[in-house]
């Protein structure tokens, strides 16, 4: 069985609408440009025919593992959100000694966007800082191997 994807509302929601985008958008841009390409002839060297076959074929991989994921796809109610604990869902200001303090959302790990400061609770910090409270000071093991340590200034719910 696969394992549970846990999701706030909006990154349900955000699913659903790509989902639903590439279902009824994306494939019919991709089916008329195959269409179009069989209009030039000789497929075996036609290469708008195979780029529009490779993209048919990210589009349908695409589709299927969103459906994949929204099967398992659980979204955390607010009810389970604790007001001082960190879990996805909330924002946390962490800070590294002798650094500027820094804020993240807490998010699934489809939601996960370092652009938006938007951390996975699967990543090395998010893993490490659910379950804490501000106050704490977390060890985090980095990829390299090494240890960071940060406070947990504090937790609030993302808006």
């Amino acid at each position: 069985m696969a394992k549970e994807v846990v999701v706030t509302r909006e990154g349900y929601d955000k699913l659903v609408h790509d989902l639903d985008e590439l279902r009824t958008v994306k494939r019919k841009e991709v089916a008329d440009k195959i269409k179009v390409a069989r209009g030039y002839g000789d497929l075996s060297e036609n290469a708008e025919y195979d780029a529009a076959k490779e993209e048919q074929a990210v589009v349908e991989a695409r589709i299927a593992d969103l459906e994949a994921t929204l099967k398992v796809a659980r979204v955390i109610d607010d009810s389970e959100l604790s007001g001082d604990t960190v879990s996805i869902g909330m924002n946390v200001t962490i800070q590294e000694e002798g650094e500027e303090p820094e804020s993240y959302d807490i998010t699934g790990s489809t939601e996960a966007d370092m652009n938006l400061n938007r951390i996975s609770d699967e990543s090395p910090v998010g893993a490490a800082l659910i379950g804490h409270k501000p106050g704490d000071e977390v060890d985090v093991t980095l990829p390299n191997g090494s240890i960071v340590t940060y406070k947990l200034l504090t937790v609030t719910r993302s808006k």
